[in-house]
């Protein structure tokens, strides 16, 4: 029994994975990994496997990056944790005049959290309960997008719309409103992304002038929806909303948690908008992808309205055993230096371009719908027919073929469903990139070369998706 299968039975023996059918094990074998390099992860038998997903959308600036990993350990020898309940630490006094000078005008205060659904959390309960401390109770719902994903926390499914990971929970979720996305997948032929999402705005200003009495805040991934098949839409969205949330009084939450840290193109989604939201909820690569950690930044106005007596009883209190934790403020804090040195928005731009041409062929492919890309995210969707744009069934887990492909190639490509995506690290070459391209098109041909025949169960939901 080789090393990698001796891990691998001793895991089965003991864990249950998230995001995972475990009885896939039983034909899918599970990879331990040993090291980390760059983009490259190692398993116990030398083999290699570059991250082209940046091992769930959080490692930026490279596995054990040697500056990341020389601050965490500065850190370690002075300050592990303490609580931030009436005491604070410099790393996290740091990171929040960083993060405030960064981000949009406007954004002044930082909240932290333990990862992206916690920060959710929190910026839904702030918004309600500021709200309620203005003397308007009666606004308590949420708006959001359909297709949208922001977390697995009871709250945070509320507001998401992926049926794979909300259906079977609905009977616990909140009431929340939902408008149909902007997504510019599915727009009409010679219709451009800005002039679709335009039109796809219309929705969200009736819904928010028959409902801004009861409504507390709209939330939005802004230009990419993750989890719901890497969708896109154009700024122009995001600006009209902002617009018509102040005109009708409500919030804006915006969702930067995938999408923020240089993933798009700029250093935060809004910022190609020009707009600054009411909460801005930060994660994933704020770390560069090493430790858990989150913040919702918000306004000087949404702070005032829980600054008062203690008898009063309108502070925020909410709470996370590990808030602020000096360990993934010092890793915060070295991914900010590097941002900061090493000119990482520029050079992005042509490692994107890289992408696009990379994967230009696969354009004209007879089963690709389309290959769309905004900065360094790039996504290939995958279908049964081109010119009807009509998907694969679920079940047929054509995306499984070209996981298992790209790892029999030494790559790490985890589809959504019949999405083959890129999110690799900002430090991957020109030519890691042209890899990927490869075993990504020779894995779409393997995916889309037969018919595969699946049963379809009497409850068949069309918009159910493998996780990615």
């Amino acid at each position: 029994m080789g090393l990698n299968n001796q891990w691998m039975q001793r895991d089965l023996a003991v864990l249950w994975h998230p995001c995972t059918q475990m009885k896939d094990h039983e034909q899918l074998p599970l990879i331990p990994i040993k090291r980390g390099e760059g983009v490259w992860l190692e398993d116990f038998e030398g083999k290699r496997y570059l991250d082209a997903v940046s091992s769930w959308w959080v490692n930026v600036f490279g596995h054990c990056n040697p500056r990341i990993n020389q601050r965490i350990k500065d850190q370690v020898d002075q300050l592990e944790h303490v609580i931030l309940a009436g005491f604070s630490h410099q790393p996290v006094i740091e990171l929040s005049e960083r993060l405030v000078k960064m981000t949009p005008e406007g954004l002044t205060r930082c909240f932290y959290a333990d990862n992206g659904s916690s920060c959710i959390e929190v910026s839904l309960k702030m918004s309600f309960h500021y709200w309620l401390n203005r003397g308007q109770p009666d606004k308590k719902r949420f708006v959001t997008l359909t297709n949208s994903y922001h977390g697995e926390t009871m709250a945070a499914m509320s507001v998401g719309d992926v049926p794979l990971f909300t259906e079977t929970y609905k009977a616990l979720l909140l009431d929340t409103i939902k408008v149909p996305s902007p997504d510019c997948y599915l727009r009409p032929e010679g219709v451009s992304w800005e002039e679709h999402s335009r039109t796809m705005f219309l929705a969200m200003e009736q819904t928010l002038a028959e409902h801004h009495d009861t409504v507390a805040a709209v939330i939005v991934e802004p230009l990419i929806q993750g989890a719901g098949g890497m969708r896109m839409y154009h700024p122009v969205y995001l600006t009209l909303l902002r617009e018509a949330c102040d005109r009708y009084g409500v919030h804006l939450i915006l969702d930067e948690i995938a999408v923020g840290f240089g993933r798009t193109g700029t250093m935060f989604a809004c910022e190609q908008a020009g707009i600054t939201p009411d909460f801005l909820c930060l994660s994933k690569a704020l770390t560069g992808g090493y430790l858990p950690l989150a913040a919702c930044v918000t306004t000087d106005e949404v702070y005032s309205a829980f600054y008062d007596d203690y008898p009063t009883l309108r502070a925020f209190l909410h709470s996370h055993s590990y808030t602020g934790n000096p360990l993934a403020c010092a890793a915060a804090l070295a991914t900010l230096d590097i941002f900061e040195e090493d000119n990482v928005i520029e050079n992005n731009k042509a490692l994107a371009q890289r992408m696009a041409s990379a994967t230009a062929h696969l354009v004209d492919h007879p089963h690709v719908s389309e290959v769309r890309q905004t900065g360094m995210v790039l996504a290939i969707e995958m279908v049964q027919d081109k010119a009807s744009k009509t998907a694969y069934p679920w079940q047929e887990r054509r995306g499984l073929k070209v996981f298992q492909h790209a790892l029999e190639r030494g790559a790490l490509l985890r589809p959504l469903g019949s999405v083959v995506y890129f999110l690799p690290p900002y430090v991957i070459t020109p030519e890691q990139i042209d890899f990927l391209a490869e075993v990504a098109s020779e894995g779409i041909d393997i995916a889309t070369r037969n018919d595969i025949s699946v049963a379809v169960p009497s409850n068949f939901h069309p918009d159910f998706r493998d996780p990615g």
